[in-house]
């Protein structure tokens, strides 16, 4: 079974309650991101990779997007997404995770939002969004660190199979013929700390890895996991 496949069957029924709450804390903090490296006036997007719209509701929810539109694997990420009745979405449809059903520079900018690390073939999956919009953002979770190991543990029920340091992250984007524009390394937010961690733990590690970031940002994602995102041309 390829990896497409495997991933397909993976998260066939993945989008549910459960996830739900999770999925709309780690929006904000997403989207955040999206408005610091580009802006607050987006045009016209596609979100490959859209999960639940989670992310497509809080960029409608800011008015930052003219329309958008979504193309996911999975069944049951399309119906979430059907479900939230976006009045700027033109349409969420189903992919086979490379081949994108749009015309050259048919879109503003491109999304991919925690999806590269899951993808097999990395440069042909960015060589599309490339091909279909004039811009593209791309967000992975910087996952080896000196623990990588524990890293890939963790990652790998999750279809995991890139795991990225900084500067590997950027190669990629640039060895699939996207040219880097705008690039930083991100902590999770506060509230995504405190989901996942309890409120006082997850306070403690929001600091530790946010201070951390401040004072050694060359040193901090070797010893944490933070998120790399980039706007490419």
């Amino acid at each position: 079974m390829s990896q497409s496949a495997q991933l397909q069957t993976f998260y066939e029924d993945y989008y549910n309650d459960e996830v739900a709450k999770k999925r709309t804390i780690t929006a904000v903090q997403t989207v955040d991101h999206i408005q610091k490296i580009c802006g607050s006036s987006l045009g016209r997007i596609l979100d490959v990779g859209a999960g639940d719209g989670a992310v497509l509701q809080e960029i409608e929810r800011r008015k930052i997007a003219t329309s958008i539109e979504a193309v996911e694997i999975s069944s049951s990420g399309i119906e979430r997404i059907n479900s939230r009745n976006l009045t700027t979405l033109v349409r969420a449809q189903s992919f086979d995770g490379y081949k994108l059903p749009y015309t050259d520079k048919e879109f503003d900018i491109a999304l991919s939002i925690h999806v590269l690390e899951h993808v097999e073939h990395e440069r042909l999956f960015l060589r599309e969004l490339g091909r279909v919009a004039k811009s593209v953002f791309i967000e992975v979770p910087l996952e080896h660190t000196f623990r990588l190991d524990r890293s890939i543990a963790l990652g790998k029920p999750f279809g995991h199979i890139n795991h990225y340091t900084f500067e590997r992250f950027l190669s990629v984007l640039e060895t699939s013929g996207l040219t880097p524009d705008k690039s930083r390394v991100f902590s999770n937010s506060l509230p995504y700390e405190q989901h996942v961690g309890g409120q006082a733990k997850g306070a403690i590690k929001h600091t530790i890895r946010s201070g951390a970031l401040k004072v050694a940002p060359r040193l901090a994602p070797k010893m944490f996991v933070y998120l790399a995102a980039a706007l490419c041309r």
